[in-house]
């Protein structure tokens, strides 16, 4: 199976860039690819449950519908634990199917044959 991890650095700072990655890890899902959505630097935001919620970027599907449908479709967001805890965030309120994870999570999945592409 192919495997695909998708990295989000953006968040409100560029919602093109964040609803991209969005897109692109629907596609990627979809097409029955293991994806991961690793949320880092800014992107971490968009974990934090209500951070997302008046993200829409003209010409795309609003950034929580995206969210939601990926994970509805089986993909999986990490969230990059240093990332998170420099900005403050609540790991009470996380959105529905993240986890908090370290970057050996994603180092690991990478050398599993991981293709991996940043927006």
């Amino acid at each position: 199976m192919s495997k695909l991890a998708v990295s989000i650095t953006n968040a409100k700072n560029n919602t093109d860039l964040c609803t991209l990655g969005f897109v692109v890890a629907n596609a990627s899902v979809a097409s029955g690819v293991e994806t991961v959505v690793f949320l880092n630097s800014e992107g971490a935001y968009l974990a934090e449950q209500g951070y997302a919620d008046d993200i829409h970027e003209e010409g795309f599907a609003p950034i929580k519908q995206l969210i939601d449908s990926f994970v509805e479709a089986g993909g999986t967001i990490w969230v990059c634990s240093p990332c998170f805890k420099k900005r403050g965030l609540d790991d009470g309120k996380l959105i529905e199917g993240a986890k908090i994870v370290g970057g050996a999570t994603l180092v690991e999945f990478l050398t599993n044959g991981a293709a991996c592409i940043t927006y």
